[in-house]
């Protein structure tokens, strides 16, 4: 699969467990879950001037890479 088809995969998988989510990939596109854990980051707040806050601690409970896999492997 290549990296823009993955890419598209995680993102619409995003969007379809949890719209609005703001992220960050900062690497490539995870594959495994180890790469989902330090590969993305999440925005959890703007500065005054909107740039995004980030961190690596997923503040999303239902965003877990079992559900973001099974939704990615649906597509």
């Amino acid at each position: 699969m290549s990296h823009i088809e993955l890419v598209r995969k995680f993102q619409t998988a995003i969007t379809t467990l949890k719209s609005g989510t703001e992220y960050v990939i900062t690497h490539k596109a995870p594959e495994t879950e180890e790469e989902f854990n330090s590969n993305v980051e999440w925005v959890i707040g703007k500065t005054e001037t909107n740039t995004g806050i980030l961190t690596k601690t997923n503040p999303h409970s239902e965003l877990t890479w079992t559900a973001i896999k099974a939704e990615m492997d649906k597509l």
